[in-house]
């Protein structure tokens, strides 16, 4: 029996996560000049946009666990790009707030998303209607994602 869906080819899965992991692989050489990672890069993302929030705040965004942030998020802040405060009020509450030498990366990194774009050979409308897609498809399968 030939099953043409369970060829690797065919699947969408494996598109996404192969493609996932070659622009990850893109950013590497410019992080590297920073000295963080790419997941640490996706963190310092959403802090530049919004610093100082919860942790569990910053695990929604990123779709990622308090086992996987946690480790992370020391690590940022052994680097001194980062501060964990525990809130006085609510001790369950701890809030993540950019260090200057964290607000400073930024700068460092302005240019970043457009050489990536650069690297990928689309154009800025072809990837503003691949990411709308592809935002689409992440809410579909979980409903909780939202950028905003």
């Amino acid at each position: 029996m030939n099953d043409e869906s369970l060829k690797l080819e065919n699947q969408l899965c494996f598109a996404l996560y192969a493609c996932s992991r070659e622009i990850t692989k893109l950013y590497k050489p410019f992080l590297n000049k920073l000295g963080i990672t790419y997941t640490q890069y996706i963190s310092l993302l959403v802090l530049w946009e919004k610093d100082n929030i919860t942790v569990k705040e910053m695990g929604i965004k990123l779709h990622l666990d308090s086992g996987t942030l946690t480790p992370l998020l020391k690590k940022l802040e052994c680097i001194n790009l980062v501060k964990r405060i525990r809130d006085t009020v609510d001790e369950r509450n701890v809030y993540v707030k950019l260090t200057p030498q964290g607000f400073k990366l930024k700068n460092m990194a302005i240019e970043i998303p457009s050489k990536i774009l650069c690297s990928t050979g689309l154009s800025l409308q072809s990837a503003k209607i691949l990411k709308t897609s592809i935002d689409s498809l992440l809410l579909n399968i979980s409903p909780e994602y939202k950028l905003k």
